[in-house]
């Protein structure tokens, strides 16, 4: 702000203030400066969208709330914890710190499951039941149940997650669903769905212990419980996921598990040492890169995986 005649203080104009923003979190190396900047100023002002032809006048009070709002994000604290939201897809989530935040790339494994259960609709089938593992924030859960009428079963290893998944379901305004505390790595986990799960689908951790994030977002705020996969390869939790699939899955069902970018043929190597899968394939994000793992399981009376 600069000075007046007499002392007094001039205030900036929105664009002045935003674009004053945008230079401070673009120094600090955050990776989308402006539209962040517009989203603080938005969630200063209570509105969901800023659009600086209309914004209103500028207050000191809004100077001093930006002011604390970029400082926290030119800290790296994620926007999405500052906001307490994020969009997946059609749901806006709600989001708390330690809890991992889900990535847009997430998008497609949650699209690969709705597809699954859209076709089994088609066939006949009313509500498939499908099984989100490892669900964090619930994003997954929370687009299937809003895209489709599955019926929900979600698990978190964190209670903190659980408890978020159960608000961010609830808003979703569907019911009823099923949310549990649990270990993935359990034999016993679910036990009373053996046998029935359409599609089981999954967002474990899975980043090597040697792989440590760059992004200050992630390494700093994400829970290493929602990370760190396990073993030298960050292939265990994920292992234990294939082995929940087999038991979980009916026959034919389907499993869709996302993991890192070098990890497809570790795990299709895990899906086929399994025995019990067929159609094992490494699927794409928009991007390019290896996202998921795509592998049905066998229907009774197969001989073996193709």
């Amino acid at each position: 702000m600069s000075e007046l005649p007499g002392g007094a203080t001039a205030l900036p104009t929105m664009r002045q203030l935003i674009d004053g923003a945008t230079a401070v979190l673009a120094e600090a190396g955050v990776p989308s400066p402006r539209h962040d900047a517009l989203e603080l100023a938005a969630y200063a002002l209570g509105v969901p969208h800023l659009e600086l032809a209309l914004a209103p006048p500028v207050t000191s009070a809004l100077v001093e709330q930006m002011t604390e709002l970029v400082e926290r994000r030119r800290a790296r604290e994620p926007l999405q914890q500052i906001l307490g939201r994020t969009v997946f897809r059609y749901v806006t989530l709600r989001m708390e710190p330690g809890v991992f935040v889900p990535r847009p790339e997430t998008e497609v494994v949650a699209g690969a499951a709705i597809e699954e259960v859209q076709r089994l609709v088609r066939a006949g089938e009313p509500n498939p039941l499908v099984v989100d593992l490892c669900c964090g924030s619930g994003p997954i859960a929370a687009a299937v149940d809003s895209e489709t009428p599955a019926r929900v079963v979600a698990v978190d290893a964190s209670p903190d997650a659980a408890r978020l998944t159960r608000t961010n379901l609830g808003a979703v305004g569907k019911l009823p669903f099923r949310v549990e505390v649990g270990d993935v790595q359990d034999a016993g986990l679910l036990a009373d769905l053996d046998g029935e799960v359409a599609v089981l689908v999954a967002n474990p951790p899975y980043i090597p212990p040697d792989a440590v994030p760059i992004d200050p977002e992630v390494r700093d705020h994400d829970p290493d419980l929602a990370l760190y996969g396990g073993g030298v390869d960050g292939l265990r939790i994920p292992a234990a996921v294939v082995q929940a699939a087999l038991r979980l899955l009916r026959p034919g069902g389907l499993l869709v598990m996302e993991h890192a970018e070098g990890q497809g043929a570790g795990t299709r190597l895990l899906a086929e040492q399994a025995g019990r899968f067929t159609e094992i394939t490494t699927e794409r994000d928009l991007t390019g890169r290896d996202r998921y793992l795509r592998a049905r399981l066998l229907p009774e009376g197969s001989g073996g995986p193709a």
